[in-house]
């Protein structure tokens, strides 16, 4: 089963990206043919700083090298190594109608919270349907968000289909119903869009400010105290096992202990998760020359099917080569 999913680089990767998406992708290296990018073309709807997509596209290849991103085990690149993408995405723009894009709840969603309406962010849906049809990706993990974009995706390849054969490979998505949403420091859904975010890889003196800023209520130290209302167990939770959640549990019920305690509880859990981790990303960011090399080879990878692909669409609508 070929799965194809991405990070965008927009900014630092937070522990929400963690739990909702990357610790799903690195566990699907071992049984899926995983197809795994940094969607760089796709940040630029919201990050219009040239210095800072650089960086943070490095950044987002360091940090998910450092986490468990294994490029033996499955295809690892930069979204714009593999220029055939944006030739597909013209192509396919003259096989999507605007109705369908008019439809598309995401980019009504982004504007109404101030993203800049632009032709970029309108047309993010066929950009992605290049993205998943240029490699014949058979199942795209998605939040339920972006649920809409693969039906597009099927509904732009079907149209394709419908007039030149059977083309494109018509993708499925995947919703994991386990993976919970990560609450923000405010208990609204972690997003770098709200400011809200605990950084994977922050010092341990901003994690501790981070930790220190969650939203609690008023209970009194000495009172119990209901975990399942709690923004800090919440996140707490993510890190820990049934036996663990049981005992943090009773904690919070027997009173006794403020929020403070919690919260300190917290940074320490997440600080000792993380610890491997940040050992194999002070190596990464010390040989940037050998990410940049991951990054080619997995952007030759790539690349080799996507040619094959690119000469059957041109010979297909008929541009010329």
């Amino acid at each position: 089963m070929r799965t194809l999913t991405g990070i965008q680089p927009s900014g630092a990767l937070h522990i929400g990206n963690y739990f909702g998406a990357i610790k799903q992708m690195i566990e699907l290296q071992d049984s899926d043919d995983l197809f795994l990018f940094i969607p760089n073309y796709h940040a630029l709807t919201s990050l219009k700083d040239a210095k800072a997509l650089r960086e943070n596209t490095i950044d987002a290849a360091i940090t998910l090298l450092a986490l468990g991103v294994d490029p033996n085990k499955c295809t690892f690149w930069v979204q714009s190594d593999v220029k055939e993408v944006l030739e597909l995405y013209w192509i396919l723009s003259s096989y999507t109608p605007m109705g369908l894009l008019e439809r598309a709840h995401s980019y009504k969603d982004k504007v109404a919270k101030g993203l800049g309406a632009n032709h970029a962010l309108f047309s993010y849906p066929v950009l992605m349907a290049a993205d998943i049809l240029l490699y014949n990706a058979q199942r795209i993990p998605v939040g339920k968000d972006q649920i809409q974009h693969v039906e597009i995706t099927r509904d732009i390849a079907t149209k394709f289909n419908n007039e030149h054969g059977e083309i494109f490979t018509l993708p499925e998505f995947k919703i994991d119903e386990n993976v919970a949403t990560v609450p923000g420091l405010d208990g609204a859904k972690m997003s770098k869009s709200y400011g809200n975010t605990i950084n994977i890889f922050c010092t341990e003196k901003e994690l501790k400010k981070r930790c220190s800023a969650i939203v609690t209520d008023s209970t009194p130290l000495e009172d119990p105290k209901d975990p399942f209302t709690c923004n800090v167990f919440a996140l707490a939770k993510l890190f820990l096992d049934e036996a663990a959640q049981e005992d943090l549990i009773q904690r919070y019920k027997r009173g006794g202990e403020g929020y403070g305690h919690f919260k300190m509880y917290l940074k320490e859990l997440i600080w000792d998760y993380f610890a491997p981790h940040r050992e194999r990303r002070a190596y990464y960011q010390s040989h940037i020359d050998e990410v940049k090399d991951i990054l080619k080879q997995g952007a030759n990878k790539a690349r080799a099917i996507a040619q094959e692909n690119m000469e059957t669409i041109r010979k297909t609508v008929g541009i010329y080569a």
